[in-house]
Parts: C-alpha cells; sequence; structure tokens
C-alpha cells in the first residue's frame, strides 16, 4: 500500500503525552492514528 505524508496541528501537550504513552507500549503514533481512521470507517459504513 502506497504511503502518504499529512500535516497534523494538535495540542503540544497532548501530542508529548500520547508520545510518551506510544513509546512505552511500543506503538507507531502514525499507525495508531491509521487504526483510528480505519475503525471510524467501519462505523459509518454501518
Amino acid at each position: 500500500m502506497e504511503s502518504k505524508n499529512i500535516t497534523l496541528r494538535i495540542n503540544s501537550e497532548f501530542h508529548n503525552k500520547y508520545r510518551d504513552y506510544c513509546k512505552k507500549k511500543g506503538l507507531l503514533i502514525s499507525r495508531q492514528f491509521e487504526i483510528m481512521m480505519e475503525e471510524q470507517m467501519k462505523r459509518n459504513k454501518q
């Protein structure tokens, strides 16, 4: 699958906390965002 770079504007404090959370769990922030988008699209199809 082709990848695409995107730019997001989010609260820096929230980003820092979520980045630390993902780091502790061994997760990639970008993949977590992608999973969230996939789940939202699945819910909207129903």
